[in-house]
């Protein structure tokens, strides 16, 4: 197979007509000759960390899509199914991704549980990850999450970075502002990357560490604006990714939108492509083509280096999409799941006020006493949360949902055993009536909820007990909205056009209906959970300070 056209040599930082010659995937010749072209053709892109279970889609359905935007591989940290269903869930990805061209390179999950402070489904231990890196199908060790375990010097915790260290595989950060001294002793653990920087600040120290920033934009973490600015100091060091990608916004586009985006802010066309094509597969030793003689034929064309485009993409010379269509097939994917908890009722999700309040008669509000809670404050486009303190609502003895002032019911509900509901208050989701719930609650997959009444929220939870996994939306009115993800409780085994379409309408219908002013409800309902993402979080046991690393209580 010959192949015409402007060529985008990365390497070499140059573009020139020619031509290449592939033969069994593999790049034979490259021949630069006289003559122009409309199109151009250059490296795949790689998005440098991903969850897959993110998009709600099994491996081979994230592939069909993510090949129509230029993507050709993803470094993908498998930790979500993996808190889910320990080494049978990894396997279940590795197995499924084994059935579609495109490439995928997992990691060992470093962190399951991510921490003590939560029930998960499975305990990888320090044998286990060691015994996971000797798989020459996992690439490295997933984004250690435990930076306290690692400044303290835990026993578990090194014995799973020196077990990466002697395979010679590279170690993932997750080091969510920390900086000074104790960036440097993390870092100086071993820890190559980090995908968690939320200031130019931050990247900026980290990056002068030597350590490789991966600047991320997802659909709940949105960090490019940010940090996009050192790609011009450390070209080497940058690499772009999405971390969590919702498959409504999968459909639209991918690490491509993120290369478009560099370039109308003005920086180096060749250090842009560097980023999202050559640093990820330099660093990690992918084999994955680079547009050089020998090179696996991992390529995409394109005529506009402006907006990038996709018009075909090649991996090891195959044509799996042309003209925005995926020429992948479906495949059939067999769900395997861990969800074991019983239905709950209004009352199990009642919050009682301090009894030197909640005796007091006649009384409908505390206005006067001024009852104090703790209340969690999402914000939009962000992982981390903050926190203040507000005046409780009250009904009878008890703090309730206040729509009026956002400030609503949360619930994490344990799924692997029954136990009673851990509930909570929180700001930002903007709700006006109803409820939503999912069992996508990362990085234990939990059920998580919020809501405006507590009938409400157990309507939405039993929603998600009864399907064994999913996303829910339910008004008050008689209104509910369902996706089911039967896979794990995190993925779906249905189409993924079709799954990004039913989730787009449940997340319009939070919206619309609901009235969230959230630009990804589900997707930040999904981090509310997430101990190791400063500050304030509630796991299935508590209220969680994720600075101080410890339970807090609810009332002041």
């Amino acid at each position: 197979m010959r192949i015409t056209g402007n060529i985008i040599d990365i390497h070499q930082r140059k573009i020139f007509f020619g031509e290449l010659s592939i033969e069994n995937g593999i790049i034979t010749d490259i021949q630069e000759m006289p003559g122009e072209s409309l199109r151009y053709i250059l490296p795949g892109f790689v998005d440098a960390h991903v969850h897959i279970e993110s998009s709600m889609l099994v491996p081979t359905e994230f592939a069909r899509m993510a090949v129509v935007h230029g993507t050709v591989a993803t470094v993908s940290d498998p930790h979500e199914i993996a808190n889910v269903m320990g080494g049978q869930g990894i396997r279940f990805m590795l197995d499924n991704a084994e059935k579609t061209p495109f490439k995928f390179f997992f990691g060992a999950p470093s962190c399951v549980p991510a921490t003590m402070f939560e029930t998960a489904g499975a305990n990888l231990h320090a044998g286990s990850v060691e015994y996971l890196l000797k798989n020459p199908d996992i690439w490295y060790l997933s984004e250690m999450m435990n930076y306290p375990g690692v400044l303290q010097e835990d026993e578990e915790v090194m014995k799973k970075l020196t077990a990466a260290k002697t395979l010679g595989k590279p170690i993932d950060g997750h080091a969510p502002g920390l900086m000074g001294d104790e960036a440097r002793r993390y870092f100086l653990a071993g820890i190559t990357t980090d995908h968690e920087c939320f200031t130019y600040e931050e990247g900026l120290e980290k990056a002068k560490l030597g350590v490789k920033i991966l600047i991320r934009e997802g659909s709940a973490a949105k960090n490019f604006d940010a940090l996009i600015p050192l790609l011009e100091s450390f070209p080497d060091q940058i690499m772009l990714c999405s971390d969590d990608k919702h498959p409504d916004d999968l459909a639209i586009g991918h690490i491509n939108q993120l290369v478009a985006r560099a370039l109308q802010k003005g920086f180096d066309f060749f250090d842009v492509l560097r980023s999202a094509c050559l640093n990820p597969v330099e660093h990690y030793k992918l084999p994955v083509g680079l547009l050089r003689v020998g090179d696996p034929a991992d390529f995409i064309l394109t005529n506009d280096i402006e907006h990038f485009t996709i018009t075909e993409t090649y991996v090891d010379g195959k044509l799996v999409a042309e003209n925005g269509t995926t020429k992948l097939p479906n495949v059939l994917s067999e769900p395997v799941n861990n969800f074991n908890t019983s239905f709950k009722t209004p009352d199990d999700f009642a919050i009682h006020l301090p009894i030197s309040y909640a005796h007091k008669p006649n009384q409908q509000s505390h206005q006067e006493e001024a009852v104090k809670l703790r209340v969690i404050k999402a914000l939009d486009g962000q992982l981390i949360t903050d926190s203040f303190w507000a005046t409780a609502k009250s009904i009878q003895g008890r703090a309730v949902a206040d729509p009026d002032n956002d400030i609503l019911k949360i619930t994490v509900i344990n799924r692997y055993e029954d136990a009673s509901p851990s509930t909570a208050f929180v700001h930002g989701f903007g709700l006006k009536r109803g409820a939503i719930a999912s069992s996508v609650g990362h990085d234990s997959h939990n059920i998580l909820a919020v809501g405006t009444e507590d009938r409400l929220l157990c309507q939405a939870v039993n929603l998600i007990i009864e399907n064994k996994g999913g996303i829910a939306a339910v008004s008050g009115g008689g209104e509910e909205r369902l996706l089911q993800l039967p896979v794990a409780g995190i993925m779906s085994t249905q189409d993924g056009y079709e799954v990004g379409q039913h989730y787009a309408a449940i997340d319009n219908f939070v919206k619309e209906v609901l009235g969230s002013n959230l630009s990804a409800p589900f997707m930040t309902l999904s981090f509310m959970a997430l101990l190791v993402i400063p500050a304030l979080k509630l796991s299935d046991k508590g209220l969680f300070d994720g600075k101080e690393f410890r339970f807090v209580g609810l009332f002041e």
